[in-house]
C-alpha cells in the first residue's frame, strides 16, 4: 500500500508539473505527455493494485 501512495503521488506532481509547463508555454506537447502520464500512472496503479489484491488472496 505504501508503493501505490508513492506511486500515486508522485505521478499527481508529474502530472501538476507538465500541466503548469503546458499553461505557460502553450505548447500542445505538454498537454500531450500530461494526458499520457495520466494514463501511465493509472495503468500501472491498477497493475500494482490487482497484483498485491492477488498475492493477498493466494497467501489467505
Amino acid at each position: 500500500m505504501l508503493v501505490l501512495r508513492f506511486l500515486l503521488i508522485l505521478g499527481g506532481i508529474a502530472v501538476a508539473v507538465s500541466f503548469a509547463v503546458y499553461l505557460l508555454t502553450r505548447d500542445k506537447r505538454y498537454l500531450r505527455f500530461s494526458w499520457q502520464l495520466f494514463k501511465f500512472s493509472g495503468m500501472l496503479l491498477l497493475v500494482v493494485g490487482a497484483v498485491i489484491a492477488m498475492g493477498r488472496i493466494i497467501l489467505f
